[in-house]
């Protein structure tokens, strides 16, 4: 019988072969990308959250005035800086910001030092039963509308900048279609 002529027999040694197989890249397994093939990822043991969070602030509507998308391993206190700064010196007439009990802090006192912004942290009840928190309810309530959309349900998105582009995309559909039926 004659050889395939179709494989060729790699020369050397069974340490060269397995160097050599090393070296080989398979295409379908990038190897050495910062990122991975999902953009910037990060683990919140806190939370238990993989993968990215969102920040938000909202008026008592539910409209957005700031956003901030980011590898879920950065604290909250440091996303609502990132906030508080994209929300800046616009909006003045926005006078108290409730958040949750993650920006308690140096945070609180960082807003008001910097940009003036008064924060007033909404706390949790001891009682372990549920209990509706007041103005927390609206935040919540934007994300379960953000999440309708299939884009959003889950973490498609490669790059941060594209999350909070389809964020923005959605909420101009929604009130577009508010404004339609009303």
């Amino acid at each position: 019988m004659g050889e395939d002529s179709r494989s060729t027999p790699i020369a050397g040694s069974d340490q060269e072969r397995a160097q050599a197989d090393t070296q080989r890249r398979n295409h379908r397994q990038p190897v050495g990308q910062d990122c991975g093939k999902r953009g910037d990822r990060g683990y919140d043991a806190g939370k238990k959250t993989l993968g990215r969070k969102r920040h938000i602030i909202v008026d008592t509507l539910g409209l957005i005035f700031a956003l901030v998308v980011h590898p879920a391993n950065v604290q909250d206190r440091d996303g609502g800086k990132l906030l508080i700064k994209q929300l800046g010196t616009r909006w003045r007439r926005l006078e108290v910001i409730w958040a949750d009990g993650g920006y308690a802090g140096r945070f609180v006192d960082w807003a008001i030092g910097w940009y003036g912004r008064v924060i007033e942290i909404v706390k949790r009840s001891d009682a372990h039963q549920f209990v509706v928190l007041p103005k927390r309810w609206i935040v919540e309530r934007t994300f379960a509308w953000l999440g309708k959309y299939r884009r959003l349900s889950k973490d498609y998105e490669t790059l941060t900048e594209s999350s909070e582009a389809m964020i923005r995309i959605a909420m101009i559909n929604l009130m577009v279609h508010r404004l339609s039926s009303g």
